[in-house]
């Protein structure tokens, strides 16, 4: 009985009333303050069964009106309304209102594409006090939970473990981490087999911003543009071409994938068809990166250069968080005279303006990884990339954002496709005494970091100003004919 009271008590730390939600419901007075008041979104098709159990019992011991089904309400809607409705409170005198909206911490369970998509959302906000999220691992690779000490295994749906997981939620810290903004356009001739990409084959981070004839309807000129934003990493080539497989083969068989051991056996046997491991006369994208695209980065001087790429690389990623592929660190240790001969910045850190570009030759390479100080091939650090695609390479790219591939349509005629990534601030993650991640406070405060303001306005040639304001988070899943244009 003691321990029931206990229980009670505690949970009322995080609890918060219907009324902060419902604006029509009546004032609850509250027994007390809750110390470390949670809004849970929990993405019920993540982690087989697993998303349905978890949410049943968050519901069961917070209030129903904290917890959100990401399947039946955008967190954009949910948090506006939140926002909206705390800020009359406040204004109205609520003394609880008041402290929800100081202490208010987000969970978000998902894969770690529903986890940015929550991110994006709370960037594009742009509130004055932006909440910190806690990631629960429900995907299969779980690398932004791992990152942060929340570990990489599918929890535990029970009273018991949910409740560790509020314990741990309450006594983690606050941590800063870039945000990385992704724009890409695609032109082409009006009758160009380039079509853009459908808008439910997008990933949760990546929106359509607009359709904008060049000059006027009757040009033969027309381009797609998809914004978006990522918090882990970018990659293209093999490793999205083999996602994006797995992906596929889940959304036909949804029955076959019910745990994350079955889902990561299935992943190694789709890396094997499609020639992850040996090149593929059958698979065209096995080609090199460098017959795909030419690569530009922008290091700390504000100039544009070319990347070179050895012509064995198969698969590059752009990396912010040292986690990729279910915990694997790519970019490794390099020794002082490596860090001198290449301009490298040590160590890689998740709040220092640069991405780690890692390239991979094929799977062998990847197992390299496992071995203590294994990595694969560092081709730099930047501040911004630029992916120029090449004309006729080939009909069609793999990309991935997160953990979501897609298949990106390239032109064969006179069309072009042009991928850019560029610093975009800061979200706020919450992390436990066993994060992995490092910031600059962590590592050495006399660390310089890189910030687009510190670029000259000369030196940035944007042509991406408008796309660039925000994630398009709040758009999500809205179709060509009904996008921002602002």
């Amino acid at each position: 009985m003691e321990n029931n009271v206990e229980k009670n008590n505690m949970l009322k730390e995080f609890y918060i009333p219907t009324y902060i939600f419902v604006p029509e419901s009546p004032v609850e007075q509250a027994s007390q303050i809750p110390t470390c008041p949670v809004v849970v979104f929990i993405n019920t098709k993540s982690g087989g069964q697993l998303g349905r159990e978890l949410i049943v019992t968050y519901r069961k011991l917070l209030n129903h009106a904290q917890v959100f089904d990401l399947l039946d309400e955008a967190p954009d809607k949910v948090l506006l309304r939140l926002y909206s409705n705390l800020e009359r409170l406040k204004h109205g005198g609520d003394t609880l209102a008041s402290e929800v909206y100081r202490r208010l911490r987000l969970i978000v369970a998902g894969g770690d594409g529903t986890a940015g998509w929550l991110l994006g959302v709370v960037s594009d906000l742009k509130l004055v006090r932006p909440p910190p999220v806690a990631t629960v691992p429900l995907g299969t690779g779980n690398n932004l939970p791992y990152s942060f000490g929340w570990g990489k295994k599918n929890p535990g749906t029970d009273h018991d473990s949910v409740i560790s997981f509020l314990q741990l939620v309450r006594e983690s810290r606050e941590m800063n981490i870039d945000s990385w903004h992704i724009v890409m356009r695609m032109e082409g001739p009006k009758d160009s087999p380039c079509d853009p990409i459908a808008p439910p084959d997008l990933p949760h981070s990546l929106h359509a911003f607009c359709r904008v004839p060049k000059t006027d309807p009757q040009d033969m000129e027309y381009s797609y543009t998809f914004r978006g934003g990522f918090w882990n990493y970018f990659s293209m080539g093999m490793d999205a071409q083999v996602s994006y497989a797995f992906h596929s083969e889940r959304k036909l068989h949804p029955e076959k994938f019910k745990n994350q051991l079955s889902n990561q056996k299935t992943y190694l046997k789709l890396a094997c068809t499609q020639g992850w491991f040996c090149t593929s006369l059958f698979h065209p994208m096995s080609r090199n990166i460098a017959c795909l695209a030419k690569v530009k980065i922008m290091k700390k001087s504000g100039k544009w250069e070319t990347m070179e790429i050895p012509q064995s690389i198969r698969s590059i990623v752009c990396l912010n968080l040292p986690s990729f592929s279910g915990g694997l660190n790519p970019w490794g240790t390099p020794s002082k005279r490596k860090q001198r001969k290449r301009d490298l910045v040590m160590p890689p850190l998740v709040d220092d303006g640069l991405l780690e570009i890692v390239g991979f030759k094929d799977a062998w390479h990847g197992l390299v990884l496992l071995s203590p100080k294994g990595h694969g091939t560092r081709l730099a650090q930047a501040h911004r990339v630029r992916f120029e695609f090449l004309r006729g390479a080939i009909d069609h790219a793999y990309m991935r954002m997160d953990g979501e591939p897609w298949k990106q349509p390239l032109p064969t005629d006179d069309g072009k496709v042009v991928v850019e990534i560029s610093h975009a601030g800061q979200v706020k993650m919450l992390a436990t005494k066993d994060c992995k991640a490092k910031g600059i406070h962590e590592s050495c405060p006399a660390i310089s970091t890189v910030h687009p303001e510190s670029i000259s306005s000369d030196d940035m040639n944007d042509d991406f100003e408008e796309e660039r304001r925000n994630f398009g988070a709040a758009l999500s899943f809205r179709y060509l004919g009904d996008v921002n244009k602002q």
